[in-house]
């Protein structure tokens, strides 16, 4: 199956588009691109792609989906869902072609059955539609990797009847009104004259074949919905929103065609120490007013266990320190990120009385003045706790 292309990208519009310029650029490309106008051997393909990419942005709901899950989002629609709510008669209005004739309506039959959406591709194998699995997993998880099983709902042949749709032992006839082919031809009026399109058929439903006896356990379907237990390995170093592809284990093919893949959307939660920007992490520490002044050594957490961190003399606020090799490990190459230690002097809220006194001296000392000398701030601070 070949990959599609970006919605946004097949008209031409930003992420930021609205409805309108959306519309615009769908309506100047359709005029370019309609099979009843255009001299392209590929306009009907065009045409049917661009349909497809306004059918889903102008539709806010299914735009959000798309907008964070992509393409694999859009496997829980089908093609018919995805047309069902856009009025291309008022889209189409003033060209003078696509409008269908009723005066309204949701347009639905006019794309479907003119361009083939609807009609022979469905009766042909169909690759089943993908299925979307949301994950949440630690930010430890997310460095180390996990292995899990996870309960994935989707849809799988019916045990019951195998997927013929009927029950067991009883006849399947072939369809009298299409003679089994699935689809009938129909011929429709158009303000640039008759065309002809391809239907499925709606005796059968486009299966060419009718079961007397459908199948008590899917209901004539020959599809049940179940859970399966899926095991999958998530890498180390893996990020927030991430998809990890499972081939396969989406749901069944329709007539024989491929099944659908398992797409499990990786949610990393966030962690009560540390911020993650790629494959570094970011710890605020706290420190006092002493050991900014003088320095200390202090132990700086990180994922595995705690390090030694030398906090030197007359650190400022906002100071990072780097330690190196102690972040996430790296996604495409060997090797972690680092860890920033952000320091952070905090303001004792409530003093003793002697350290009531030594501020005193120290306010004594310096004055109002804001040292930027040789001799600043800390410097005074280290001068007047020596005495």
């Amino acid at each position: 199956m070949a990959e599609k292309r970006d919605y946004y990208e097949v008209l031409g519009v930003d992420k930021t588009a609205d409805k309108k310029d959306i519309k615009k650029a769908y309506r100047k490309l359709a005029m370019k691109y309609h099979p009843d106008v255009s001299e392209d051997p590929e306009s009907a393909d065009k045409f049917k792609e661009i349909s497809e990419a306004y059918a889903v942005l102008s539709d806010q709901e299914k735009k959000n989906t798309y907008d964070q899950y992509g393409h694999a989002g859009m496997g829980g629609f089908s093609q018919e869902d995805i047309f069902r709510d856009i009025n291309f008669d008022d889209v189409f209005r003033g060209f003078g072609f696509g409008g269908g004739g009723s005066g309204g309506g949701s347009g639905f039959e006019t794309i479907f059955d003119l361009f083939g959406f609807g009609g022979g591709r469905r009766n042909g194998p169909q690759q089943g539609d993908d299925v979307i699995y949301d994950m949440k997993i630690t930010l430890e998880e997310a460095a180390h990797g996990v292995e899990q099983d996870i309960e994935v709902p989707h849809k799988k042949t019916c045990p019951h009847c195998n997927g013929s749709k009927a029950e067991p032992g009883t006849e399947i006839k072939t369809c009298p009104h299409c003679g089994g082919s699935g689809q009938v031809r129909h011929v429709s009026n158009t303000p640039l004259g008759q065309f002809a399109s391809i239907r499925p058929c709606s005796t059968c439903r486009g299966e060419g074949k009718i079961m007397e006896s459908p199948c008590k356990e899917c209901r004539g379907k020959g599809i049940i919905k179940k859970k399966s237990t899926i095991h999958i390995k998530i890498p180390p170093g893996v990020e927030d929103e991430s998809r990890l592809r499972v081939p396969g284990e989406g749901d069944v093919g329709k007539r024989g065609g491929p099944p659908g893949d398992l797409y499990v959307m990786i949610q990393v939660k966030e962690h009560r120490l540390f911020k993650r920007d790629g494959a570094n992490l970011i710890y605020d520490m706290p420190i006092s007013f002493v050991q900014a002044s003088l320095g200390d050594t202090v132990e700086a957490p990180t994922l595995e266990s705690a390090v030694d961190l030398k906090i030197p003399p007359g650190t400022q606020t906002g100071t990072s320190f780097r330690i190196k090799g102690q972040g996430m490990p790296h996604m495409r190459w060997s090797g972690k990120g680092n860890l920033y230690v952000k320091v952070k002097v905090v303001t004792p809220k409530k003093l003793s009385p002697k350290q009531k006194e030594i501020l005193r001296e120290f306010a004594d000392v310096s004055g109002k003045e804001i040292y930027t000398e040789d001799k600043g701030f800390f410097d005074k601070v280290k001068d007047v706790i020596g005495h």
